[in-house]
C-alpha cells in the first residue's frame, strides 16, 4: 500500500478537528474571555493547555500506548483501567457530555428563536432523536453535520474577524486574580483531554487500515494530524475568547455562556446571524449526541461480552441525558466542576508518564504519581463543593501551587518517589527473604 504521509495527516488532522470541535464548546471561550478582560492573553495560554494541549497529548499519548486504554491505564493494574474507562465513559455520556448538548440546544438553538417553547419539551424532541438515530443509524445525519458544520466554521471564522477588525468594546481590568489557572481549569469543561483517552483508539486503528503498522510512523503521523486539528481549534477557541474579552467593558460580568455568546453574535452580525449560530449549533450538538450515546452503548456492550445490550444501554443513557439536560448549562457546568476537579489531574498525569514511558523503568511510577494526584485532587473536588475539612484544608493549603489550582502536581512526585522507594524496599526484602530460605 502506497502512504502519503502528508495527504494522511492533513485528513487525519481534519478529522480530529473535527472530533475535539464540539458546539458546546463554544460557549467557554467568550466567557473566559469577558472575565479575564485585559488580561485575556494569560487565560488564553492556561485554557489552550487544557482545552487544546492535553487533547493533542492524549492522542499522542494513546498513540504510544499502542491504542488501547488497557496499555494507557493498565500500568495501575488492569481493573484501574476498567474503572478509569468505566468513569470517563459516563462523563462524556450521559452525566455531563451529552446533557450539554441538549441544553446547549434549547438556550442557544432554540430559545433565542422562539422565547416561549418550554425546554422540557425540546430535550423531549431532542433526545427522542437522539435515541432515534442512535438505535437505527442513519447516514442523514452526518450529512446534514457534515454539510452545517463547514457553514457553523466560516460564520464563526467571519464573527472573530469582524469582531477584531471592529471590536465591540475595549477589554477592561475585571480584578481577576489568577487568569492563567482559570483558564487552565475552565479548560477541564471541554473534557476533551478526557475524550482523547477514550477515541484515541480510533485514530490508532484508522492508521494501521492505511498502512502504518509500527507505533514509531504512527506517532510521526498523529502529531503532525495532532498539530494541524490544534491549529484550527487555536483560531476559533482564542478568537472567541478574545471577543469575550472585548465584550468587558460593554456586556455584564454576570452574563450567563450561552447568553454572552449570543449577544457577541448578535452585536456583530445582528438577528440573522443569532438565528444561522442557533440552527448550526443545534444540529451539530445533535450530531455530537448521537456519537456519544453510541459510544457509551458500544462501550458498554464491550466491557460486559454482550451481557448487557447495546439497544438497552443506549436507551438508559438517553433517558438519564434527558433529565439531566433540564437543568439547563449553568447548572451542567457547575455540576461538573467538582466530578472534572477530581478525574483531571489523573488523566493529565497518565497522559505525561505515557509519552515519557521509554524512560519509566520502573512502572510503579505511574502508581504512585496517579494516587499522590487523585488524593489531592478529590480534596479539591470535594472543597468545590463548599464541605471544609478544617486542620486537613490549613495542610492542603500549604501546598504549593494549591492557590493556583495546581496543588495536585507536588503530592504527584512525592508519590512517584515513595512508589519507587517502597518497590526497592521490597525487592530488598525478598531478595534477603530467599537468601535466607536458600542458607
Amino acid at each position: 500500500m502506497t502512504k502519503n504521509t502528508n495527504r494522511d495527516s492533513l485528513v487525519l488532522g481534519l478529522a480530529l478537528f473535527a472530533m475535539f470541535f464540539g458546539a458546546g464548546n463554544l460557549i467557554f471561550p467568550p466567557s473566559i474571555g469577558i472575565s479575564a478582560g485585559d488580561s485575556w492573553f494569560s487565560a488564553m495560554v492556561g485554557f489552550f493547555l487544557t482545552g487544546i494541549g492535553m487533547p493533542l497529548l492524549g492522542i499522542l499519548a494513546i498513540s504510544k500506548a499502542g491504542g488501547t486504554l488497557d496499555n494507557f491505564a493498565g500500568k495501575i493494574s488492569s481493573k484501574f483501567s476498567k474503572i478509569y474507562g468505566i468513569i470517563i465513559i459516563i462523563i462524556l455520556g450521559p452525566i455531563l457530555g451529552v446533557p450539554r448538548t441538549g441544553a446547549t440546544t434549547y438556550e442557544v438553538g432554540i430559545s433565542p428563536i422562539f422565547p416561549d417553547v418550554s425546554p422540557v419539551l425540546v430535550s423531549i424532541i431532542f433526545f427522542s432523536l437522539t435515541l432515534f438515530l442512535t438505535i437505527k443509524p442513519t447516514g442523514i445525519i452526518d450529512r446534514i453535520g457534515k454539510l452545517l458544520t463547514p457553514i457553523l466554521l466560516i460564520m464563526l471564522f467571519i464573527i472573530i474577524y469582524k469582531g477584531i477588525i471592529m471590536p465591540i468594546g475595549t477589554p477592561v481590568n475585571t480584578g481577576i486574580l489568577n487568569p492563567f489557572s482559570n483558564g487552565f481549569t475552565e479548560g477541564y469543561q471541554t473534557m476533551d483531554a478526557l475524550g482523547a483517552t477514550i477515541f484515541g483508539g480510533i485514530i490508532v486503528g484508522s492508521l494501521v487500515e492505511k498502512g502504518y503498522k509500527d507505533k514509531k510512523s504512527q506517532f510521526k503521523v498523529t502529531l503532525k494530524a495532532g498539530l494541524i486539528s490544534s491549529m484550527g481549534l487555536a483560531i476559533v477557541y482564542g478568537g472567541l475568547l478574545y471577543l469575550g474579552s472585548t465584550a468587558s467593558s460593554t456586556f455584564s460580568l454576570e452574563m450567563t455562556k450561552t447568553s454572552l455568546i449570543i449577544a457577541i453574535v448578535g452585536n456583530i452580525l445582528g438577528e440573522i446571524g443569532k438565528v444561522i449560530l442557533g440552527i448550526c449549533v443545534s444540529v451539530a450538538c445533535l450530531t455530537t449526541a448521537v456519537g456519544l450515546i453510541a459510544t457509551v452503548g458500544n462501550f458498554f456492550s464491550e466491557i460486559s461480552k454482550g451481557k448487557v445490550s447495546y439497544k438497552l444501554v443506549v436507551i438508559i443513557a438517553t433517558i438519564i441525558s434527558g433529565v439531566i439536560a433540564n437543568l439547563g448549562v449553568e447548572s451542567i457546568v457547575k455540576f461538573a466542576e467538582p466530578i472534572l476537579a477530581v478525574i483531571y489531574p489523573v488523566a493529565i498525569v497518565l497522559i505525561v508518564l505515557n509519552l515519557f514511558d521509554d524512560l519509566i523503568k520502573n512502572k510503579v511510577i505511574y502508581i504512585g504519581a496517579v494516587y499522590g494526584a487523585l488524593l489531592i485532587s478529590t480534596i479539591d473536588g470535594i472543597n468545590s463543593l463548599g464541605i471544609e475539612w478544617g486542620l486537613l484544608d490549613s495542610i492542603i493549603n500549604i501546598l504549593p501551587l494549591w492557590d493556583q489550582g495546581f496543588g495536585w502536581i507536588i503530592p504527584s512526585i512525592i508519590g512517584m518517589i515513595i512508589s519507587v522507594i517502597v518497590s526497592k524496599l521490597n525487592v530488598n526484602s525478598n531478595s534477603k527473604r530467599y537468601k535466607y530460605i536458600e542458607n
